[in-house]
């Protein structure tokens, strides 16, 4: 198999094209499937021997140059499909679509840092090994184990409660402890913070800290946490899909989020929700391998977390198999597909009947019940008639265990208004006068830019140049 397959399309599409993207193998090409470049599932089946040309639905997330129109994927060389892809931009301003020959080690080096292994998610078992392995006594692992989870060390000559000949020989192996840097924090008034982290590969992305007082005299600490850099699904209310996407962020930079947050409000994390950049179950090995450590090593119940999505095809069903006891939060916005499509970009691929059939799916085979995400956008989808079309849908598929409604929050640039608190009020009242439990989100952090649809990068001006993808 050749080690490079080129998938070219044209960056300046024209207005009055079809808005479908066809991909042709060649006769030899080497894979039965072609992959998403975003979620990697399947979106070619080669049905038989020679050329095969599959019409895609829709291509969704162009930006830049292409948004005019759609661009038209030419033809596939060879495609491997075990290879992460990525996007580059060659000398004619065409877009290139590359699956690099190398493990996926290598693609994880060239994140992380030439050579670079990554302690930062490992457990304690994995750490006593990596100790003997390398002359030291079983406990070492323990220790270090410790280090990194509950002293929230940042560099491996940082651990001085290690002996320098165990420090310098991992090191030497090439380990190091998968710490960012802290870019930029804002705190709010209401006591929210923002972090911008600075990744190995210079890349920002952000995490919020949400702490909260209980009547009873205890306190909460939220994570809200990333697990992409940028989003690549442009939900129109949304900042974070209006800077680009970048990549899916590794598992220690998922977790290392809520070891961020811990270090500056010097208390544990107590809840951690996957509602920050990024659409989470387009990152779900990312995910789920960092859930594993927040709840194995770090000691956050499982049903103190919540996994939010927009609703990706295939990956809630995929997402029920691991029958965790956390919750799934579905980002719902709109109570019929038409609006829907309107409001989020990726519903014309995910129709809603599909969407809440998974949903039910998921709780047959879970037992854990599905919540609803509600952003409420003045004049759009914020009418008494929404509110009962909502009510019919979740009775329907009997899943109306509750919904959370969330009064948008205004950005920079956006059309969408912020609805009256009369407004939020009679939508949740309907609801309720059908039977619907709902709630409304407080909102945390306007004051620095960092309530749930704020998590905007202030410091990055010019939108990711990934997010100039084909799809």
């Amino acid at each position: 198999m050749a080690s490079c397959a080129l998938l070219r399309a044209s960056a300046h599409g024209s207005a009055s094209s079809s808005s479908r993207c066809s991909i042709t193998f060649c006769p030899d090409a080497a894979a039965s499937a072609f992959y998403h470049p975003v979620c990697l599932n399947p979106v070619v089946k080669r049905q038989s021997p020679g050329v095969v040309k599959w019409v895609s639905p829709e291509c969704l997330h162009v930006r830049g140059a292409a948004a005019a129109g759609r661009p038209t994927l030419k033809r596939v060389e060879t495609v491997d499909i075990n290879r992460q892809p990525h996007i580059r931009r060659d000398k004619s301003e065409t877009q290139v679509l590359e699956f690099n020959d190398g493990n996926n080690e290598l693609q994880q080096n060239r994140i992380e840092g030439s050579g670079s292994k990554i302690l930062l998610g490992k457990s304690q078992e994995e750490l006593e090994e990596l100790a003997i392995a390398l002359g030291e006594q079983k406990y070492r692992g323990r220790q270090l184990h410790l280090l990194i989870y509950k002293n929230k060390m940042n560099s491996i000559q940082d651990c001085a409660q290690l002996p320098k000949m165990f420090r310098d020989a991992l090191e030497a192996e090439g380990w190091s402890m998968g710490r960012s840097t802290i870019h930029h924090s804002t705190i709010s008034s209401d006591g929210t913070v923002k972090i911008l982290l600075r990744l190995m590969d210079s890349r920002l992305v952000e995490t919020v800290g949400i702490p909260v007082e209980e009547k009873s005299g205890g306190s909460r600490l939220t994570a809200c946490v990333s697990s992409q850099v940028g989003c690549p699904l442009g939900c129109t209310f949304c900042a974070t899909g209006k800077g680009g996407f970048a990549r899916n962020l590794k598992p220690h930079e998922i977790i290392e989020q809520v070891l961020a947050i811990e270090e500056l409000f010097k208390q544990r994390v107590t809840n951690v929700v996957f509602m920050g950049m990024g659409e989470p179950l387009l990152n779900i090995a990312s995910v789920l391998a960092a859930h594993h450590v927040l709840n194995k090593e770090m000691l956050i119940g499982q049903r103190m977390m919540t996994i939010s999505t927009v609703g990706v095809p295939n990956t809630i069903n995929h997402l029920a198999t691991h029958k965790l006891q956390s919750t799934l939060a579905i980002s719902l916005h709109a109570p019929n597909q038409e609006l829907r499509a309107q409001i989020v970009p990726s519903a014309k691929l995910y129709p809603l009947e599909v969407l809440m059939e998974d949903c039910r799916q998921y709780f047959q085979t879970t037992g854990r019940r599905v919540s609803f995400e509600y952003t409420l956008l003045a004049g759009v989808n914020d009418q008494k008639q929404h509110a009962d079309e909502l009510a019919d849908l979740l009775h329907r598929w009997n899943l109306g265990r509750h919904v959370n409604i969330i009064p948008y929050n205004p950005i920079a640039d956006s059309e969408f208004q912020r609805p009256t608190k009369a407004s939020v009020l009679a939508f949740v009242e309907t609801l309720s006068t059908r039977r619907i439990t709902a709630s409304i989100r407080r909102t945390r952090g306007l004051d620095a830019n960092a309530a749930c649809g704020q998590l905007r990068n202030d410091f990055q001006k010019v939108p990711l140049n990934a997010a100039l993808a084909i799809t």
